[in-house]
């Protein structure tokens, strides 16, 4: 039985990777963890030690605005992190979601399937919430087609991730490209969607621990940009950084193109798309 406590997870994790330094905190020998107290965040928040302690263990789900605001002045947080903090408080009501109860979206509008193209060769694909591959240029089935990711009738990244003994091969780097593919699953609102909580339940049962655990203690914040290592069968190694673009709620689907993260996985995709090597035209860290 997985937690429900979507908002204390989060709150505690976020809580937990903010360093005294950060807020303008001394910071001490005997201090145990790198993160703050939760009565360092009750102090910068002007909360109660209690208050916060009931928040994190899911015994007050429903913070006022002023407290919410508060919050994430004290923990630093992000644009992003900020809008998902207000969408946790909002999911705790299980009578709505902003989903409805339809299937998860597989059509692919003509328009986004003409951007597709005009993408070709960068690798790109496109996803539904459930990571459902819809759609994707040649230059993805010639970077993810020789890992087994695309294998299945109807391939699905995170079932590839979480399931395929393949996985921890093709991604060097497996325990943090899982951590994301859950995050992205969580990302809204999770088990009450119902064709999100028929995958979780099956994943529950095919992943075991390799998805439950991280469905404990991943919050839903997937990092829609970031740079990661991808073993390939043919080209070698290859350090790929991707950017996110979300479609409208309406589409409730998203693009993820993939561009080489330096010279030598710039060159290896050209070649994977029978080109001369050119320039690298990406500056990424």
């Amino acid at each position: 039985m997985v937690s429900d406590n979507e908002l204390g997870l989060f709150l505690r994790v976020r809580r937990e990777s903010v360093t005294p330094a950060e807020v303008g905190l001394p910071t001490g020998p005997r201090r145990r963890a790198a993160g703050l107290r939760r009565s360092e965040v009750a102090a910068l928040a002007d909360v109660s030690v209690e208050y916060v302690t009931r928040l994190e263990q899911g015994r007050d789900r429903r913070p006022s605005p002023q407290v919410l605001a508060a919050l994430a002045n004290a923990l630093r947080l992000t644009r992003n992190e900020r809008v998902h903090l207000h969408r946790l408080t909002k999911a705790s009501d299980p009578g709505f979601n902003c989903r409805g109860q339809s299937i998860a979206a597989r059509s692919v509008r003509p328009t986004v399937q003409a951007l597709l193209d005009r993408l070709e060769p960068t690798p790109a694909v496109l996803l539904n919430q459930l990571s459902d591959v819809l759609a994707h240029t040649t230059g993805f089935q010639r970077l993810a087609g020789p890992t087994g990711m695309l294998d299945a009738a109807e391939p699905n990244l995170a079932r590839f991730v979480l399931t395929d003994s393949r996985a921890r091969s093709v991604y060097p780097d497996w325990d943090h490209v899982a951590d994301e593919q859950v995050a992205a699953l969580k990302q809204g609102p999770f088990r009450a969607y119902p064709p999100v909580a028929a995958l979780a339940d099956e994943l529950t049962v095919t992943a075991g621990d390799a998805f439950t655990h991280r469905v404990e203690t991943v919050p839903g914040l997937a990092q829609p940009s970031g740079i990661f290592r991808l073993a390939h069968p043919q080209a070698g190694m290859l350090r790929l950084a991707y950017e996110t673009l979300e479609l409208p709620a309406e589409d409730d689907q998203r693009l993820i193109a993939y561009l080489p993260a330096d010279a030598a996985t710039s060159a290896a995709l050209d070649r994977l798309n029978g080109q001369h090597p050119q320039p690298l035209r990406l500056v990424a860290g």
